[in-house]
C-alpha cells in the first residue's frame, strides 16, 4: 500500500528547495513515471512448448521521490486527480514536494502523516526604514513626499501585528522612479523581484494566468509560491481589463490568492501596483470603490523639474561613462556631453527615454572618435525636443 511513506511539502523559491534536498540520493517523480509507463507498453509474447521467460522484477523502492514545481505541468491530469493512487504504485520511503497544486495536497493528508515546511520571507525591519530613508535620494531625483508615503506605509509591516500584506498603489506619468522605487526597497530586502508586467497580456491566456487553467499552463498563484522576494510589483495594473479585477480582492484584503489549482498565503509581504492614472479620482473611476478601498495608500509621482531632469540627466552621464573603458573615456568630455542634453532634452521626464538619449549621445561621439571623424554642424548631435519626448 506505500501508506508508510514520509511525505514532506515545501513551499517556496526553488533554490532555497534544493538546499532543504541536500546532497543525498533522490529519485524525481517524472523519471519514476515514465520509467513506469515504459514498463507497462511493453508486451510480451509466450509460445506453445516454450519455457515462460521470467517477468522483470519489480522496480526497487525509491528512498526518496522528489517532485520540483514545474513537474505537475508534465503530469497527466488523471495522475493529479488520483495522486494518492501514482504515489502507492511508486511507494516511496519519503516523498518531498515543491510547491504542489491544493488538490495534491489536499490528498496526500487524508491518506499519509503530511509535514509542511514554508520559506520565511524577507520582512521590512527597523534598518530597512533606515535605509530606505538615507538612501532613497541616491536612487531616485525628486519625489521627496513619495520617500514620506512609503516611509509610512512601509511602518506597518515592521510590527508582529501585521499578518497580511500591505498593498500600495504608485500612480502617476511614465519613467519618473515609480519601478525604481519597488526596486529600491526589494534591494534592501533581498530576493529577485517578482514583477509582472499586466500591460503584455491581452488574450484568453491572461484568464488562465489569473484565473488558473490546466495544470500544464503556467499560473500567477504557482509564480508567486515559486517567488524569493518579499515584494511583488504589478507593474501597469491600469492596462489590465476589468474583469480581472475580482481575482484580486481577497488578496489585497486577506492575502491569500487561491485559483483553480492553487493557493497562497502570502503573510506580511509588500505588494506594489504601478499606473499612469493622473489622480486619485481616475483611479475611483476606473477601479471602482470596492477595489480601490483595498490599497493601504495612493502615493503619487510627480513629473520632474527642469531643475530635476538635469539631475537625472548628469547621473545618467556619469553612469554611462564609468562602465567605459579608459580608451573611451579619453575620447569624450563629460561636461560636454551633459551641456548638450541640458540644452536639448531638458522638456524630457521620462527617465527610460533619457537613458536611451544618453546611450545614442555616447555611441555617437564614441564612433566618430573611432572613425576620426569632424561633426558635421548641420547634423544635431543631440535629438530636437520634439522628437525625444515623442
Amino acid at each position: 500500500m506505500g501508506s508508510d511513506t514520509k511525505v514532506t511539502v515545501y513551499y517556496g523559491p526553488l533554490a532555497w528547495f534544493e538546499k532543504q534536498l541536500g546532497k543525498g540520493s533522490r529519485r524525481y517523480l517524472l523519471d519514476a513515471v515514465n520509467e513506469r509507463d515504459e514498463a507497462r507498453r511493453r508486451i510480451r509474447h509466450t509460445v506453445d512448448g516454450q519455457e515462460r521467460t521470467e517477468e522483470e522484477p519489480p522496480a526497487p523502492r525509491p528512498d526518496r521521490l522528489v517532485a520540483m514545481s514545474s513537474d505537475y505541468a508534465s503530469v497527466h491530469e488523471h495522475a493529479i486527480t488520483n495522486f494518492v493512487g501514482l504515489v502507492r504504485e511508486i511507494n516511496p520511503k519519503q516523498l518531498l514536494l515543491h510547491n504542489p497544486p491544493e488538490l495534491i495536497h489536499t490528498q496526500l493528508d487524508r491518506v499519509f502523516k503530511t509535514k509542511v515546511e514554508s520559506f520565511t520571507y524577507p520582512v521590512v525591519t527597523r534598518d530597512t526604514l533606515i535605509q530606505f530613508r538615507d538612501g532613497f535620494a541616491d536612487h531616485l531625483v525628486g519625489q521627496q513626499r513619495v520617500r514620506e508615503r512609503m516611509l509610512a506605509a512601509l511602518y506597518p509591516l515592521t510590527t508582529d501585528r501585521r499578518a497580511k500584506p500591505v498593498v500600495l498603489m504608485f500612480y502617476g506619468p511614465s519613467g519618473v522612479g515609480k519601478t525604481e522605487t519597488a526596486q529600491f526597497i526589494n534591494g534592501l530586502l533581498g530576493g529577485k523581484l517578482l514583477r509582472k508586467q499586466f500591460s503584455m497580456f491581452h488574450s484568453d491566456k491572461f484568464a488562465s494566468y489569473v484565473f488558473g487553467g490546466t495544470h500544464s499552463e503556467n499560473s500567477f498563484a504557482r509564480d508567486l509560491l515559486d517567488r524569493s522576494s518579499g515584494v511583488i510589483l504589478i507593474d501597469e495594473f491600469d492596462k489590465a481589463n476589468s474583469v480581472f479585477h475580482s481575482a484580486f480582492y481577497e488578496v489585497f484584503d486577506e492575502g491569500v490568492f487561491q485559483d483553480k489549482n492553487y493557493r497562497v498565503q502570502l503573510g506580511p509581504a509588500l505588494i506594489i501596483c504601478t499606473s499612469n492614472y493622473g489622480s486619485e479620482d481616475e483611479i475611483c473611476q476606473a477601479l471602482g470603490d470596492a477595489l480601490r478601498s483595498r490599497f493601504d495608500a495612493l502615493i503619487p509621482f510627480e513629473p520632474l523639474s527642469q531643475d530635476e531632469i538635469k539631475q537625472v540627466i548628469d547621473r545618467l552621464v556619469d553612469g554611462r561613462l564609468e562602465a567605459l573603458s579608459l580608451h573611451e573615456r579619453a575620447a569624450l568630455n563629460s561636461d560636454e556631453i551633459k551641456s548638450l542634453l541640458h540644452a536639448r532634452a531638458s522638456s524630457t521626464g521620462n527617465v527610460r527615454k533619457l537613458g536611451k538619449l544618453v546611450d545614442e549621445v555616447i555611441s555617437l561621439l564614441l564612433v566618430r572618435a573611432v572613425l576620426d571623424e569632424t561633426p558635421d554642424p548641420t547634423v544635431a548631435t543631440v535629438p530636437d525636443d520634439e522628437e525625444t519626448a515623442a
